[in-house]
């Protein structure tokens, strides 16, 4: 018997350019919303809309059990090649159980731990606060990026993109996108900085 081991992103990139070749509108139309409303019903999924994180354990489990055999089922969709990534149940159990424990954001004392957090836990979770990859204009991003920066409560940035580059519109593929990509990473340590908060996570 083989023993599973965790996948690695050579591995998931063939799959990609191997895998089933599905169209994106029977992916995201047919296959997706059908398998799900197909193991809800199977794993007796009831969601209560006035609490959002599940506490009943029955019903935690149900989930777990619930996604592993969608993502079994189904995998997941490459739009580059429009072929599915299928993994065996084993591999992803044990890229699970490969995974992390955790991961440090920033560094000095902007540094904030993350690390697995149960619905008892007492530990606050990390805050990530920015405009999260929503287009910004050049003249703003700074004051935007900093007016996040400058919050106590926020812990990590995650950033905006920027509408144009000095007036040009950042195509992708193109030099300007580089360049924006580039200028949006400059910015957003200068506004951290001029918030005091140098060394806080990106």
């Amino acid at each position: 018997m083989t023993i599973p081991k965790a996948l690695t992103v050579f591995d998931v990139y063939e799959r990609a350019k191997t895998g089933p070749k599905i169209e994106e509108k029977e992916w995201d139309f047919k296959i997706i919303p059908q398998t799900a409303a197909r193991l809800k019903q199977k794993y007796g999924i009831k969601m209560d809309k006035k609490q959002i994180i599940p506490t009943d354990k029955e019903l935690i489990n149900n989930l777990f059990k619930a996604g592993l055999e969608m993502l079994v089922e189904c995998g997941v969709y490459c739009i580059d090649t429009n072929r599915v990534i299928k993994y065996t149940r084993d591999e992803v159990l044990a890229s699970i159980k490969a995974a992390p424990t955790r991961a440090v954001y920033g560094e000095g004392k902007q540094a904030v731990v993350l690390t697995p957090r149960s619905y008892k836990d007492k530990k606050p979770p990390i805050i990530q606060g920015g405009p999260t990859g929503a287009p910004c204009s050049e003249d703003q991003f700074l004051a935007i990026h900093q007016s996040y920066a400058q919050e106590p409560l926020v812990d990590t940035i995650v950033d905006g993109v920027l509408q144009t580059i000095k007036g040009y519109d950042p195509v992708p593929g193109s030099p300007w996108e580089i360049a924006a990509v580039k200028s949006e990473a400059i910015l957003v340590r200068a506004a951290q900085d001029r918030a005091g908060r140098t060394g806080m996570g990106l």
